[in-house]
């Protein structure tokens, strides 16, 4: 889905960040995709909070808070934000994000219980 911006960026969402704003009736998903819709360049170059920026596995990822929610995105040519993920600022999933712990977009996704008995077993060691 792309979503066109008043600032030059345009917004683009993975199928993880997409599940996660079609869990948000449509009040909540225009409230959570504000702050990221109106994001500036000059934001992005002097990035301070709720917006910071971090290196994982030797690319630029920026993260933006929103109500309960983190959006992690990078940049893309021709002006293009592209939203990764939008986690729940309090989850596990979001933990193991900002904590630069191994995470996939699979594993963010699937919602079976053989994922959460292995995320709790590794609290349990």
């Amino acid at each position: 889905m792309k979503l066109a911006t008043s600032t030059m960026y345009q917004v683009t969402f993975s199928e993880q960040s997409m599940l996660e704003l079609n869990k948000l009736d449509k009040l909540q998903q225009l409230e959570a995709i504000e702050p990221i819709s109106s994001l500036k360049a000059a934001d992005l170059e002097h990035p301070r909070e709720p917006l910071g920026r971090f290196t994982r596995a030797g690319h630029a990822l920026f993260r933006l808070r929103s109500g309960d929610h983190r959006f992690y995105f990078d940049l893309k040519p021709n002006d293009t934000i592209h939203v990764l993920y939008i986690l729940h600022s309090n989850s596990l999933e979001d933990f193991l994000m900002r904590n630069k712990l191994p995470v996939t977009e699979h594993q963010l996704v699937e919602q079976d219980s053989k994922f959460w008995k292995y995320l709790e077993s590794l609290t349990k060691k």
